[in-house]
């Protein structure tokens, strides 16, 4: 394939002044110097999205005072001063009015999880993937870690033997002390406003990272579900906690939980898939390490950038062994296989074999899915529920 001889020009939509995951989102692109950040519209605030633009001291004709100006201007100047895609930071629902207006316009796409604010503003999202033909990457950034690359070989190898069983963790603590604070049941997080989030809190913001994860890794996809959501703040409209039980098509069982008032837990994401010859474990605060265990032989714990690593975790690998990557580097892989796409495609080149590796419209959908049905098996008092895209 014929190398694209500059860098990849980036847009992005939210993620001015004060937005956490906006300077995430920056961070990660510019990482391996293939990427440059050159336009943006940072806020719905004129004020504040052209105070960011300084502060990123770009080009102020760049920095638009909303997204379909932007779209629209930036689409009119000509391949290789305009921006190659746009990085999607607004909440949720903003993602979908977003990603088509830049997809319409012929502007890859780049978007924060979850994928839309509902079912339907997904299929429109989809549809309009479909109608373009441009690359549309989610940012699940968990994928990204090269042990979660090294797990997801080994399940392809036959390592782990037949699937049978998958659990799925992610506790955060965060939000036990609005127990304390918010006496009366004000809305004090924007997730938590059905009108913004749409029809789950915890599930849709955490939730869906555990469901993602098992998905990549294993490849299963999930056929039907029994969940119960709880809200333990007293005001609060949307979910905080979340409990379910998972079949997956195929025949392995599945337990997932997703909890935001688990006291004292930080940002423990963690997974365990058991096979019928082996099992695997991983960590995200412990990220370089994914442990592999047997019934009748000691447990093995493999490391990021050793040698006997496999060649998806290695290329996704920028230090040696014992330099600790994590975050932003797993960003930054996400970022790095989706500009492989979006070169590609402005070259003409064809895809390589095996397609590029960052979660798609495909894995956005069945996030979605998974949210909505949750949710409708928990109002059903946990009734089993098919989950269809």
């Amino acid at each position: 394939n014929t190398p694209l001889k500059r860098k990849l020009r980036m847009g992005m939509v939210g993620g001015g002044r004060g937005a956490f995951i906006g300077a995430v989102h920056r961070m990660a692109a510019a990482l391996d110097g293939k990427i440059e950040l050159v336009a943006g519209c940072f806020s719905s605030d004129p004020d504040k999205s052209r105070a960011s633009g300084e502060d990123l001291f770009l080009d102020p004709s760049r920095v638009y005072s909303d997204f379909e100006e932007m779209a629209r201007r930036e689409s009119a100047l000509p391949l290789g001063e305009r921006i190659d895609f746009v990085s999607i930071v607004v909440r949720n629902d903003l993602h979908a009015k977003v990603a088509k207006c830049f997809l319409d316009a012929g502007i890859h796409v780049i978007c924060e999880k979850p994928l839309a604010f509902s079912m339907d503003e997904a299929r429109a999202i989809k549809a309009s993937v479909e109608q373009s033909g441009c690359v549309f990457a989610l940012t699940h950034n968990y994928t990204g870690y090269p042990m979660v690359k090294e797990a997801r070989a080994m399940v392809k190898a036959g390592k782990l033997g037949r699937i049978i069983k998958v659990v799925a963790e992610y506790p955060q603590g965060y939000a036990i002390t609005a127990l304390k604070t918010e006496t009366d049941g004000a809305i004090s997080n924007w997730r938590m406003d059905p009108s913004v989030a749409g029809v789950s809190n915890c599930i849709g913001d955490i939730g869906s990272h555990a469901e993602n994860l098992a998905r990549y890794i294993t490849g299963l996809e999930i056929e039907e579900l029994a969940a119960e959501l709880s809200t333990f703040i007293p005001g609060r409209p949307l979910d905080d906690d979340g409990n379910m039980l998972i079949r997956y098509k195929g025949g392995a069982k599945g337990v997932l939980y997703a909890s935001q008032v688990s006291t004292g837990d930080e940002n423990n994401l963690n997974i365990r898939i058991y096979g019928t010859e082996a099992s695997i474990e991983w960590h995200q605060e412990h990220p370089n390490e994914l442990i592999l265990k047997f019934a009748e032989q000691p447990r093995q714990v493999w490391r990021r950038g050793n040698s006997y690593n496999g060649p998806e975790a290695a290329r996704n690998t920028r230090t040696p062994f014992g330099h600790p990557e994590a975050f932003i580097e797993a960003f930054a892989n996400v970022y790095m296989a989706a500009a492989d796409a979006i070169a590609d495609a402005i070259q003409g080149n064809p895809k390589p074999e095996g397609g590029y590796d960052f979660p798609t419209i495909e894995d956005g959908m069945a996030g979605m899915a998974f949210i909505q049905a949750a949710v409708a098996s928990s109002r059903a008092n946990a009734a089993w529920t098919r989950v269809e895209v």
